[in-house]
């Protein structure tokens, strides 16, 4: 590699045949945002987009179980990356890199090697959405991937807890920093229903959408807190596969809609933005 920097693009540079690329953060750890990326993913691809996703999660690369396969990528022609397909999803782990219990111990210069990597390596294809899931908080990852590619924009995943939704204005915050347009936000875990029908309200269902109105951003939904989206995540079937009569199907195909409908305005406002200039 000559450092000489010639002929070297620079800034970030759009992934040819992919149209929209939207970043799925969280403050907190701990609140489904990987839940939340998994199960938009399969409801983008039941309506018909071609979607991708990438799992950056390096302290817990889950996506691989959530989606049901964990096996190693092939490699193929000049040292590209095959992304693995789980229910018309085609996505790539860090999981996949360091498969097992081992944590991933990286310092920023690897973790932005692997992010470019993911980005420009792997045999994406056609995409209308390539999906990323962040690690909790803020920092390096972030960096990295508005560094390597043009974002439309983020979604940030909240529970309606007060210390969840503190995390989740630090993200809101961190991607005005880095000039990454916000969707909205989601509310995880919202409320439980109970087989009697009687409704609690575990972590303060309301909260996220409070905070979006107080941010001028949109609520995009929520999903209740329901065993079941656990349990499809845990068996590799996720809950937004589910019929037409399940609820929290449903709900993540709302979401899903509403963020392809907010990431085609973003994508052409900034082609009028453009042509202007």
């Amino acid at each position: 590699m000559g450092h000489s920097g010639q002929g070297m693009p620079q800034g970030p540079q759009p992934l040819p045949g992919v149209q929209h690329v939207v970043a799925v953060g969280s403050g907190k750890g701990g609140v489904g945002k990987t839940t939340v990326s998994v199960n938009l993913s399969v409801s983008l691809a039941k309506l018909g987009y071609r979607v991708g996703l990438i799992d950056a999660d390096i302290y817990g690369p889950n996506v691989p179980t959530m989606l049901g396969i964990t096996r190693q990528p092939n490699i193929i022609g000049e040292n590209r990356i095959e992304p693995l397909q789980a229910h018309g999803v085609k996505f790539i782990s860090i999981g996949l890199i360091s498969p097992g219990d081992k944590p991933m111990v990286m310092r920023g210069p690897m973790l932005h090697q692997i992010i470019r990597q993911f980005l420009q390596q792997v045999e994406w294809g056609e995409l209308d959405f390539l999906i990323v899931d962040l690690p909790p908080g803020t920092g390096d990852v972030v960096i990295s991937l508005v560094q390597t590619v043009p974002l439309t924009g983020a979604v940030v995943v909240s529970t309606g807890s007060s210390v969840a939704l503190q995390d989740a204005r630090k993200a809101l915050e961190m991607f005005h920093q880095v000039n990454v347009e916000v969707l909205g936000l989601v509310e995880n875990m919202s409320q439980m229903t109970l087989p009697s029908g009687e409704v609690i309200d575990v972590f303060g269902a309301g909260g996220t959408e409070q905070t979006a109105k107080q941010f001028n951003l949109p609520f995009l939904g929520s999903i209740d807190l329901d065993p079941r989206v656990r349990e499809g995540g845990d068996r590799g079937l996720p809950a937004a596969l589910g019929t037409e009569e399940s609820l929290r199907a449903r709900e993540f195909a709302a979401i899903a809609l509403k963020i392809a409908e907010k990431a085609k305005e973003v994508a052409a406002r900034s082609e009028d933005v453009l042509e202007i200039n």
